[in-house]
């Protein structure tokens, strides 16, 4: 698109132009996508032992590696102080026979797995340095805190049972049979409180995905309600954390007064680590309800590109932020546009939602956040602040943001009772002189 015809489409289709549109090809064929499907285990004693040997392996070896690196990039120089997953999983297994020898209780596939996952944080790191993004350098694990493991291999369910290699068909809480199709990559074990967890990686042909006939629809995240949308819906924020507070104040309290490494001191922590798994099933739950009725009921999805690190900055609102999950909302939104046929459009940062006026398009200088309400001082529009942001991000995501008329679309419903001035003629009243 040229300069020129750029201009003439006004500053809607300026920003347009801008418009990150991660969704917007669909696909002719069908898809070859990985999904991951979580199910409860139900191991009995020894199988349960087999999981936190398998946990111990993984922590051990991400750790050897780890320290590994560090000492290579300290004792050498130039090439040599860099390694990769390859060397490293040819050292550990000629030291396996003799300084390692509990690791073969364990499946092989855990410690390549996790040296895998150690080259790809290395990799992240240094990519990260390159364009500037601040990504954390790897840190070693402790034993308690995330206990997990992958395997893969023959992997297979049978009757509520699943199989894996090196432990055995472990039986599963789920009261149905497996409801995923394809086929099976891999499968992560994990803790959580004092529940096991598997979710299987399985690789799956979806049908292409038709692009709907339905309305479009923007929404505005936010922390007083936890999406407000175009048309008027408002989703209440579940404030996960914050009523949950004084229980987790309380159980912190009681865990700090036990002797650490005694029984009661265990119990206390596994109660605690209760509390923290209901608040994030409590969240998932929440985010998922959401972000799959957008993707199946609408066209087209516009959302904002939210700088979260820099509204953490704000003492008073981090925690509810956190609470929000708005990088969780985004990323959950965005794959299931790709399966449903939705487009998402991202709004870059520097798009005014909340200071633009939705009627006519005036836009204010000064917005504070404690002003809840929106009031133009051009057309004297009053209307909540969050809905305001949610239709200047649905209007703004149309390509024709002027009518035949010259005056810019809004997408106000005629339920609103709003009022707008009524079209005039464009072209010069010409008077023809019959004398002439």
């Amino acid at each position: 698109m040229s300069a020129k015809n750029l201009d003439n489409l006004g500053h809607n289709a300026k920003f347009l132009y801008g418009l990150i549109l991660p969704c917007q090809n669909y696909v002719l064929t069908p898809m070859m996508v990985n999904k991951a499907y979580r199910y409860e285990l139900d191991p009995n004693n020894r199988q349960r032992s087999s999981f936190h040997r398998h946990a111990g392996v993984a922590r051990f070896v991400y750790n050897w590696g780890l320290d590994q690196r560090i000492q290579l990039f300290k004792d050498n120089h130039g090439k040599d102080r860099f390694t990769d997953f390859m060397k490293q999983h040819k050292l550990l297994n000629s030291l396996k026979k003799t300084q390692f020898p509990w690791m073969y209780e364990c499946s092989k596939c855990v410690p390549q797995e996790v040296l895998k996952d150690l080259h790809r944080a290395f990799q992240n790191f240094y990519r990260g340095r390159k364009i500037g993004k601040r990504i954390g350098f790897p840190r070693f694990k402790k034993k308690g805190g995330r206990d997990s493991f992958r395997l893969h291999g023959t992997i297979r369910f049978e009757d509520r049972k699943i199989q894996l290699p090196r432990i055995g068909t472990v039986r599963i809480k789920e009261k149905r049979e497996k409801y995923h199709k394809g086929r099976i990559l891999s499968a992560t074990v994990r803790r959580r409180a004092d529940r096991w967890f598997v979710s299987v990686t399985v690789e799956e042909e979806i049908p292409d995905p038709t692009p709907l006939s339905r309305q479009a629809v923007g929404v505005d995240l936010g922390v007083k309600a936890l999406a407000t949308l175009s048309d008027g819906t408002i989703i209440a924020n579940p404030r996960n954390l914050g009523r949950k507070l004084r229980k987790l104040r309380y159980l912190h309290k009681s865990m700090s007064r036990k002797k650490k490494g005694s029984k009661n001191y265990e119990k206390a922590k596994l109660g605690l680590a209760k509390m923290y798994l209901r608040v994030f099933n409590i969240r998932q739950d929440t985010l998922h309800k959401l972000t799959t009725y957008l993707a199946k009921s609408h066209s087209r999805a516009v959302i904002e590109d939210l700088c979260v690190s820099g509204m953490m900055k704000n003492r008073k609102l981090a925690r509810a932020i956190m609470d929000s999950g708005f990088y969780e909302f985004r990323r959950q939104l965005e794959y299931k546009c790709q399966w449903y046929g939705t487009q998402l459009m991202v709004a870059p940062r520097t798009f005014p939602s909340s200071k633009l006026c939705s009627h006519c398009g005036h836009k204010k200088t000064e917005f504070s956040l404690s002003e809840r309400e929106y009031e133009c001082e051009q057309c004297g529009l009053r209307i909540d602040r969050d809905l305001n942001a949610a239709l200047n991000l649905v209007a703004a995501s149309w390509s024709e943001t002027e009518n035949a008329c010259g005056e810019e679309v809004r997408l106000l419903t005629d339920s609103m009772s709003l009022e707008k001035a009524a079209s005039v003629k464009q072209e010069p009243n010409i008077i023809h002189d019959c004398n002439v």
